[in-house]
């Protein structure tokens, strides 16, 4: 089916499909083989929809989701793929989560805290990845703890270690990776907060890009298209996130 022009100019208006892909959460992309070229699920599934559109595409490759969100509210990117939020969502219309994502807590091994209910003391103070989602998050969260932001996600760990913090948040599979390079951190076991990625796309370029994206990625999801991605890239602990009924079509 042949693709509405005024669609294909709402996404890509320069005549590329610019896309913010965000290095902060390994899980969604990293650099590979190629330093001049980023892979991940993120990346495939930019490179799909601009397939689709019939335009070619450029990697706007960012190292935090809160510079990712700036890119596409700012139009110094179309695209880009972010945990769903509600201070997000003020500039940036999302589709459906496409995948899930366990948000957690780390502490040292000697530590008392063993719970989540533990951790919003006044005497903690929790690393975080600045504008990351579970910064957002916590931020609404949190009434007692203090919260230390990191540069980046991938920063938090080393954030808590150099500055002898109490307890770290992120991404699991991000602590996880930290904690096995030290014999001292453990990771708590329960969540403390679910994760819901998603695309977006800045609410000015209009409800109908908006809404093609939407179904974009929901006949990803329906297709099987994302979990054959995540075991292409060999990504353990995340979930596909509930396909939605809709109707029309992206072809």
């Amino acid at each position: 089916m042949r693709l509405d022009p005024s669609i294909i100019a709402a996404f890509a208006p320069s005549g590329t499909l610019r896309v913010a892909i965000n290095l902060g959460n390994p899980i969604l992309a990293r650099i590979g083989d190629d330093p001049a070229r980023p892979s991940g699920i993120s990346v495939d599934i930019a490179t799909e929809l601009a397939r689709r559109l019939s335009v070619p595409i450029g990697l706007v490759v960012m190292d935090a989701a809160a510079k990712s969100v700036e890119a596409v509210e700012n139009g110094h990117a179309d695209v880009g793929f972010f945990a769903v939020d509600p201070v997000r969502a003020a500039e940036i219309a999302f589709t459906e989560p496409y995948l899930l994502i366990e948000g957690c807590y780390l502490v040292d091994r000697a530590s008392t805290v063993t719970t989540n209910e533990q951790v919003d003391s006044p005497h903690n103070r929790v690393a975080v990845g600045a504008g990351s989602a579970y910064d957002l998050f916590l931020t609404r969260e949190l009434k007692h703890a203090q919260i230390v932001r990191a540069r980046t996600s991938p920063a938090v760990v080393e954030t808590f270690l150099t500055q002898r913090l109490e307890v770290a948040a992120g991404v699991r599979q991000q602590l996880e990776a930290d904690a096995r390079r030290y014999d001292d951190l453990r990771v708590l076991v329960e969540p403390f907060m679910v994760i819901r990625q998603a695309a977006g796309i800045a609410r000015v370029r209009g409800p109908a890009a908006s809404r093609h994206l939407d179904l974009f990625i929901d006949e990803l999801k329906t297709s099987g298209r994302i979990d054959a991605l995540i075991a292409r890239h060999g990504i353990a602990g995340v979930s596909v996130a509930p396909a939605k009924a809709h109707g029309g079509s992206t072809c």
